[in-house]
């Protein structure tokens, strides 16, 4: 009877010890490149997938703008906003980048595309493969200024410990969202779409829910659901002492937006808490203009008082959390 082969020991395996730099990563049953003789899921594949799962609460503080890319992660349809890469970033992309323009979804959830100019749609509303979303999306963004032009950009796992969009984009510059009603801004001539490619512009442009963006304050969306409207507005304020405030406002009758208007309850995503008025079907993104910088102003001086919540207050405070949806 033949003899079965010994199994080789760590020892006596070939050596493929990394000795300076970092360790690259490989598939989870395979050889750690650390010359262990573990595999690499039972040693530095354990580091890596920690790295990978750690939850970055704000991903997006420290970017300006910071409520405005909670609301088109999650609250808004179809929107693009131009982005600046800080200095020396275009630099490491293949051939020129005439411009980087942020889309809240791009055809096929795809993380990014290199259209033929060279310019890039970076994606947002995408599949996070870790708990930092800022590194995520920019590995996608790295990704895309070496994709040879005229090319989509495929998800991958994010490298850990790569860099962030706060090292990438001009933390200097504006972020001015714009705002559509479908999805033409896919193409660069939509007029001329056919087939499949006009057959999911279609699609995507008759799931889109009318949306507005309010210019009286920042980071307020209206929405025109189908059987009422919205107002979904993203605030940076910390969550307590937030609902604190608007607790004090629903309690005193001063936190509607007007007639038939009623604050409902908040999102809290990424770090942001947004909270969300009813509205009737007739009141339009205009209507709300002026009632929402009234209520800022409430907010604001309410922001500033101190003073303990009293038992009314307190009874509206644990209403408004368990209306309170988590979204991430």
């Amino acid at each position: 009877m033949a003899k079965k082969a010994a199994k080789k020991s760590p020892q006596n395996r070939p050596s493929t010890a990394v000795t300076s730099g970092e360790i690259p990563v490989v598939g989870a049953r395979e050889d750690c490149p650390c010359g262990s003789g573990r595999r690499y899921k039972a040693c530095h594949g354990r580091e890596a997938a920690h790295a990978v799962q750690e939850l970055v609460h704000r991903p997006f503080e420290g970017l300006p703008g910071e409520a405005d890319w909670v609301a088109l992660r999650e609250l808004v349809p179809s929107a693009t906003v131009p982005l600046t890469l800080a200095k020396g970033i275009a630099d490491e992309a293949t051939g020129p980048v005439p411009s980087v323009t942020l889309a809240t979804v791009l055809p096929l959830a795809w993380p990014a595309l290199r259209r033929p100019d060279g310019s890039i749609l970076l994606g947002l509303q995408t599949q996070s493969a870790s708990g930092d979303l800022s590194r995520d999306l920019a590995d996608a963004l790295e990704l895309a200024l070496t994709t040879e032009p005229g090319s989509p950009v495929p998800a991958r796992r994010t490298v850990p410990g790569g860099r962030r969009l706060q090292e990438l984009l001009d933390l200097e510059a504006e972020f001015v969202p714009v705002v559509h009603t479908g999805f033409e801004f896919w193409l660069e001539d939509a007029e001329t779409a056919t087939g499949d490619v006009a057959a999911s512009l279609e699609q995507a442009n008759a799931a889109a829910i009318p949306t507005e963006k309010l210019s009286s304050v920042p980071s307020a969306y209206w929405c025109a659901a189908p059987d009422k409207n919205h107002l979904r507005w993203a605030m940076t304020v910390p969550e307590e002492q937030l609902l604190n405030a608007l607790a004090k406002l629903t309690a005193a009758e001063q936190s509607s937006l007007g007639a038939d208007t009623r604050l409902v309850g908040s999102f809290r995503a990424h770090g942001v808490t947004v909270p969300v008025w009813d509205l009737p079907q007739s009141m339009t993104a205009a209507d709300c203009e002026a009632p929402a910088a009234e209520f800022a102003e409430r907010l604001a001086a309410t922001l500033r008082d101190e003073a303990p919540l009293t038992a009314e207050q307190r009874r509206v405070r644990g209403h408004l959390v368990s209306r309170q949806v988590t979204l991430n």
